[in-house]
């Protein structure tokens, strides 16, 4: 089975992917991790080499013959995972719930509650509620891909899971 999940910030494709991975006995990839350099001591905002992370997606997605990838991405370099996957699930809650969501993990990050492979700062949340109130219009973009590849049958309705 292979499983990606695309939503906005903190519309809950951890939450799902972690509760599909330890359903199914597959490995979960969020792809942050293959996207930024993670290093605690790194504020985000410092991406990996394009080559790095293709050679780090294809070695991937050709180690294991079941996945689930989430993440926020729209950029080609995610092709692969769109092509391979047998389902498709989007997230779509709306852009209020995502902001309380992404507010409330970076309150408990900064306090300590929960782990981030990052250091976040004010700035660095700062860009994520900039970036979580335009995704709505790159999702839109995002559909549009996958309607030109003809993946329809591939897309699950969050309500579906």
């Amino acid at each position: 089975m292979k499983i990606f999940i695309i939503g906005g910030p903190g519309s809950g494709k951890s939450t799902l992917a972690h509760k599909l991975s330890e359903q199914y006995h597959i490995p979960h990839i969020d792809l942050d991790e293959i996207n930024w350099v993670n290093d605690s001591r790194q504020f985000y905002g410092q991406k990996r080499d394009k080559n790095q992370r293709k050679i780090m997606l294809d070695n991937l997605l050709n180690s294991n013959s079941d996945w689930i990838f989430e993440g926020v991405y729209f950029k080609d370099w995610i092709n692969p995972i769109i092509e391979q996957a047998d389902k498709i699930i989007i997230l779509k809650p709306s852009k209020w719930i995502r902001f309380y969501r992404c507010t409330k993990r970076f309150l408990k990050r900064k306090l300590g509650i929960e782990h981030s492979h990052h250091k976040e700062t004010l700035i660095s949340f700062w860009k994520l509620i900039q970036w979580n109130h335009n995704y709505d219009t790159c999702l839109t973009t995002f559909l549009q891909k996958i309607n030109n590849k003809k993946l329809n049958n591939k897309i699950v309705n969050e309500k579906e899971i």
